[in-house]
């Protein structure tokens, strides 16, 4: 809880973000009164700044709070060690003296990090039905998938990854 509200987090590269993360944000705030997203910079996915994709999300959502995670630990796969640095950094990243009620993903990393917290996980569309798309599939083809993005993402994406 953030002062009296049932506090959510959700954590993310949003590269892009699109309507999949809508989604998720969107259950979130339906299940929550305070709701934080934390953003993590991913070079070597997008060229799209942080602070640009953050925006995204500010720009839609004026009520969420958006943090900058910053880059975080590099290890990948689902192992106790790996959950471990990943919870350790998000806890680290979190505003002092409130608590998480709930984790929203859709993906694995979601239920360690809830643990970790003492939050609640919730699971999001994990088969990707409600919303059939991926940041991955609109890196690989963004054209194609162009209609799972908002203009001024598409826009964003267009400057930055075309450099």
């Amino acid at each position: 809880m953030i002062g009296n509200e049932t506090a959510g987090l959700i954590i993310g590269k949003f590269a892009p973000l699109h309507k999949g993360h809508r989604f998720l944000i969107e259950s979130a705030l339906a299940r929550c009164e305070h709701l934080i997203v934390l953003v993590y910079d991913v070079p070597e996915l997008t060229q799209v700044p942080v602070e640009v994709r953050m925006e995204w999300i500010r720009r839609l959502y004026p009520q969420v709070e958006v943090l900058s995670a910053g880059q975080g630990p590099r290890g990948i796969g689902d192992t106790p060690e790996v959950n471990r640095q990943h919870c350790d950094y998000a806890k680290r990243q979190l505003p002092p003296g409130g608590s998480i009620d709930f984790v929203f993903s859709s993906e694995d990393y979601g239920r360690p990090l809830a643990e970790a917290l003492g939050a609640e996980n919730i699971v999001v569309d994990r088969r990707r039905t409600s919303v059939p798309i991926s940041a991955g599939l609109i890196r690989g083809d963004l054209e194609g998938y162009k209609q799972y993005v908002e203009d001024f993402v598409y826009e964003d994406l267009a400057r930055y990854e075309d450099k």
